[in-house]
């Protein structure tokens, strides 16, 4: 497995209401010089987390202690500009496993699912709701049920379902990339070699 595997998540939230978050907020192009995984999310929204001196900005949302959890609700049109992969990568090596928003760029939502994140696309409405909810409750929990495709604001039993290509779900909910997917058929691969011969 490439990642851990993901069906069924209940976690508080940290929320970002802002539009247009853009991938050098995500992560600014300064840090993109390593090329594994490790380490993004030290520098995770860097110049919104720190000041110059590198001290907290006690006014940026992953600086209060009241939030936390492994899901980050973001405003709309969540990861636009350029196609970073990194920008995925500090997401995830933070420690969120999904990104709530009602409208992501394609590049970014694609680059998520590929390492493990689930990318979860709701109303504007819905998405209104879960802002005031965890503004009202810091504790308020969501619950994302992939195999179900279905995300539940608990506090209120409020619910809509998302959408996902089924390739991409199937990875996820066997912490499966690419490689993998194509190691876990390689049987069925070989069979399929050995019949085309004749």
């Amino acid at each position: 497995m490439a990642y851990d595997q993901f069906t069924v998540l209940k976690s508080t939230a940290v929320p970002l209401p802002i539009e247009n978050v853009d991938t050098d907020q995500i992560i600014p192009a300064r840090f993109l010089k390593a090329t594994k995984r490790e380490g993004f999310g030290d520098n995770l929204f860097r110049d919104w987390r720190y000041n110059n001196d590198d001290t907290p900005k006690q006014d940026f949302v992953l600086n209060n202690p009241i939030y936390s959890g492994k899901i980050l609700v973001g405003g709309r049109n969540f990861g636009c500009g350029s196609s970073r992969e990194h920008a995925a990568w500090a997401v995830y090596d933070y420690g969120f496993r999904c990104v709530v928003s009602s409208f992501f760029a394609d590049i970014f939502k694609n680059n998520s699912m590929n390492i493990g994140i689930l990318p979860v696309q709701v109303s504007d409405d819905f998405l209104d709701n879960i802002f005031k909810a965890i503004e009202a409750n810091p504790s308020t929990e969501l619950e994302i049920n992939l195999p179900n495709q279905t995300i539940t604001l608990l506090a209120t039993g409020e619910q809509e379902s998302f959408q996902i290509n089924g390739y991409k779900k199937h990875n996820l909910m066997n912490g499966f990339d690419d490689i993998d997917y194509l190691q876990d058929m390689k049987e069925e691969i070989k069979v399929f070699a050995e019949k085309s011969r004749y």
